[in-house]
């Protein structure tokens, strides 16, 4: 079984590194490296290098794929860091707990509307697929909080939201 040595927190944001994940976020977090794990734009070196410069120069950046993601992850590679991951969908996390990463709690930030979503809390729109993806996290039993910044008060995403 894998462990998430190092993880300090994971977050939906489908915008990625932005000012409040690189200001608010980071620093709330004391978070010494910024981890962002997607499929695209980790295949992507125009996005690659404007995540980069939006991030924090306090901080190492890492944007990789789910499967580098796993591996480095399940090696223990993070160890003794205080790595703050980010990603852009449930459907993700769901990927990566079937690959067998132990994630018990999730924050999600924003999911921007797009065509074919619904809001299902005040800046979270999901499409059919994501919705799916949040039930089947939260059946699993995994907490899910929908905290927009450090500063506000913790909610949590239940399976009534997603009716």
């Amino acid at each position: 079984m894998s462990t998430l040595e190092g993880i300090i927190h994971i977050r939906i944001d489908d915008r990625l590194i932005h000012g409040q994940v690189a200001g608010l976020w980071t620093n709330e977090l004391k978070a010494t490296r910024l981890m962002v794990i997607n499929d695209q734009v980790a295949t992507d070196d125009t996005q690659k290098s404007l995540l980069r410069m939006v991030a924090p120069g306090t901080v190492n950046t890492s944007i990789i794929t789910e499967e580098t993601a796993f591996a480095n992850i399940s090696a223990g590679k993070y160890a003794g860091q205080r790595v703050f991951v980010i990603l852009k969908s449930p459907v993700e996390i769901l990927n990566l707990l079937d690959r067998g990463l132990p994630i018990k709690r999730i924050n999600v930030g924003n999911m921007s509307s797009r065509d074919n979503t619904e809001v299902i809390k005040q800046g979270i729109s999901v499409t059919t697929e994501e919705k799916a993806a949040f039930k089947e996290l939260l059946e699993r039993g995994m907490e899910i909080t929908t905290i927009r910044t450090p500063s506000n008060t913790e909610s949590f995403l239940k399976l009534s939201d997603l009716a």
